[in-house]
Parts: C-alpha cells; sequence; structure tokens
C-alpha cells in the first residue's frame, strides 16, 4: 500500500488530469454549442489544458512533482479568479457564459481544497519524520 496521499482514491494529479480534461471538453462542447461563434467560449479548454498537462507530467517525472502541482495550484487560483467574473456581470451573460464560469469556479475551488489538503498532509509528514 502507497503512503501518497490520495482523494476517494485518487492522487493529486490523477485529479489535476480528470478536472483538466473535463474543462478541456466542456470548452470544446461550449465552443460548438455557442455555434463556433467566439473562441472565448473555449477559455475553459485554455484553463484546463495547463491542468492536465502539469498534473501528466507530475506523473511522469515524480521528482519534478513539488513544483509541478505548486504550478497546477496557481492554474486553479485563476480559475477561481477568473470565473468571479460571473457575480459582476452576471445580468449580461449568456447562460452558456454563466455556465462556463460557474465551472471554472467548481473545478478550480476544488482542485484547490484537495492540493491544500495535499500539501498540509506532506507538510505533516516531514514534521513527523
Amino acid at each position: 500500500m502507497s503512503d501518497e496521499f490520495t482523494v476517494s482514491g485518487l492522487t493529486i494529479p490523477r485529479i489535476a488530469i480528470y478536472e483538466g480534461a473535463i474543462l478541456v471538453l466542456w470548452g470544446v462542447a461550449a465552443y460548438i454549442i455557442s455555434g463556433q461563434s467566439s473562441i472565448t467560449a473555449m477559455i475553459p479548454s485554455f484553463m484546463g489544458a495547463p491542468l492536465m498537462i502539469l498534473g501528466l507530467l507530475s506523473e511522469k517525472i515524480p521528482d519534478m512533482r513539488h513544483h509541478l502541482m505548486h504550478a497546477s495550484m496557481v492554474m486553479a487560483l485563476l480559475m477561481v479568479l477568473g470565473g468571479a467574473r460571473v457575480f459582476a456581470d452576471f445580468s449580461d451573460m449568456s447562460n452558456l457564459a454563466i455556465s462556463s464560469h460557474i465551472i471554472l469556479i467548481f473545478v478550480g475551488a476544488t482542485f484547490m481544497i484537495c492540493g491544500i489538503m495535499s500539501f498540509r498532509a506532506a507538510r505533516l509528514a516531514r514534521e513527523a519524520e
């Protein structure tokens, strides 16, 4: 049994891969649903792809995992901050744009929570040694 931190049986890099993939798929779907009228409908994809890539690199290069996961936390924070725009311009946005912003907030926040729990567990493990 591995002593690696998991949430619901998933490692943090694996969560980054899955959540990044969800955003990529949502961005492509939003672009298609919007009638391919605006590339901005793909913003979730532009945010999800780096998260997914950082997760993949984290699994492939374990020595760099610490740094890659910190970078992925920055991406998650940018998702939450970017998605928060929905609260300022709610009345001027389409339902699709509102959905995309809410998905960005949800994915970013859930990843940040998992990451913070992981960083805390790693710190406690270091202190226990």
